[in-house]
């Protein structure tokens, strides 16, 4: 496939799964050995896709995905993003807050077929919980 093919793939994969959590997109967009490289807790697989999916959409509403910047060469793509999402239920061990969270993320998929095949994520985590109110920004008061 070319690098434009594959990031079609990846902008669907975006969508479809990350924002819209669909899980019958997963069958279509998602190689049935998937493996995820920077999730512990999702083991390689569609089921174990399918179900993080699930988790994740059930605990978040107003997800949106901003896609900055998409480079791809050979079967890799890579995607820096900013993502907005507001918890609604227990996300990542931490109840819902009433509060919203925008951070950066960087994406790099593997395209085989057209499907993604692997995937790595770096998240700005620790700007996510100090956004939920969960850990002290820098220069808030200790107490």
């Amino acid at each position: 496939m070319s690098a434009e093919e594959n990031k079609a793939v990846v902008r669907r994969f975006i969508e479809e799964i990350f924002v819209k959590g669909n899980v019958a997109a997963v069958d279509q967009l998602a190689a049935a050995d998937f493996t995820p490289r920077s999730w512990p807790s999702v083991s390689p697989g569609l089921e174990n896709l399918k179900q993080a999916v699930a988790r994740v959409s059930a605990s978040l509403s107003e997800v949106r995905m901003t896609i900055e910047d998409m480079i791809a060469e050979g079967d890799r793509v890579a995607v820096r993003l900013t993502s907005h999402a507001m918890p609604t239920g227990n996300f990542m061990g931490i109840p819902a807050t009433g509060k919203a969270y925008s951070m950066a993320e960087i994406h790099i998929f593997r395209v085989a077929a057209g499907k993604v095949v692997e995937h790595w994520l770096q998240a700005d985590y620790l700007g996510m919980m100090q956004q939920l109110g969960v850990m002290p920004t820098p220069g808030q008061a200790k107490g």
